[in-house]
């Protein structure tokens, strides 16, 4: 494929992702609030605000959105991400979410690509000796999971089991372990986003005894599959520094970056 071409199929991606995932679909199941183009997305104990575009504020306007939204979670005691996409407009809003006291954590990469053919690159990859791969809905394995993902980071990801449990429970969400001799090494799961084309991958932690092995390719392959089988055309990822170039040679292709920027009440 030509550079011409990539970067033609770069914008269609761009546009769906734009389209479709930014705004309402990114609060389905969960309750939310408007604040003019704004969706305040309330988890349980914190804040997510999305948005499809701020076309049209100026800029005391876009600051006094941001202001908004910090003070509507901190009145509630909790902290709240914008998630700051790399095309985002105005082009300063990196500065404005500083001034406003959010901090910018790591930038991840947006990955797009179309799921028939990830499962034709990825064919014969489904499975790795010696690793189990299965599906799985029990919240003991939910626990087992958040041990593992605490393990990886060497962080506390007990709040993990409460979310795949809500996850789940709307049957939009497949939860994949891969296992070695009854210990759980990796675990991904698939998001189907309801009125969309897309479907999501999260997760893909492994141990670090298991890596270079092929269990996160499998774990692709795996969703890739079931992604295919359900009618949905493309998969997505925000793919860390060290997934990113994994998957750009599998065809994901990189689309813009998103970086969470957090405020967190005193």
């Amino acid at each position: 494929m030509t550079d011409a071409s990539t970067n033609d199929q770069g914008r269609q991606l761009l546009a769906a992702y734009d389209d479709q995932l930014r705004g309402t679909s990114e609060s389905a199941d969960v309750p939310t609030s408007l604040d003019g183009p704004v969706i305040r997305v309330e988890y349980p104990n914190r804040g997510f605000v999305s948005y499809r575009a701020l076309e049209g504020l100026d800029g005391a306007e876009v600051d006094a959105l941001i202001a908004r939204q910090r003070d509507y979670f901190a009145a509630k005691g909790q902290s709240v991400e914008w998630k700051l996409r790399g095309h985002d407009q105005p082009a300063d809003l990196p500065e404005r979410l500083r001034a406003a006291g959010f901090v910018p954590e790591d930038q991840e990469t947006v990955l797009v690509a179309e799921s028939a053919d990830i499962v034709e690159r990825l064919r014969g990859r489904e499975s790795v000796d010696g690793i189990t791969i299965r599906q799985v809905s029990d919240r003991a394995d939910f626990e087992r999971i958040a041990a593992m993902e605490s393990a990886v980071w060497n962080d506390d990801w007990s709040w993990l089991p409460d979310d795949l449990v809500r996850r789940h429970a709307t049957g939009h969400t497949d939860v994949y372990i891969a296992e070695s001799g009854g210990t759980v090494v990796s675990a991904a799961w698939a998001v189907y986003k309801q009125n969309t084309e897309f479907t999501g991958l999260w997760g893909g932690s492994t141990l670090e005894p298991f890596r270079g092995r092929g269990i996160y390719k499998a774990l692709v392959a795996t969703r890739a599959t079931q992604a295919v089988a359900r009618g949905y055309k493309y998969l997505h990822v925000d793919a860390s520094d060290n997934s990113s170039p994994i998957l750009q040679r599998l065809g994901f292709l990189a689309i813009t970056t998103t970086t969470p920027y957090v405020h967190t009440p005193a």
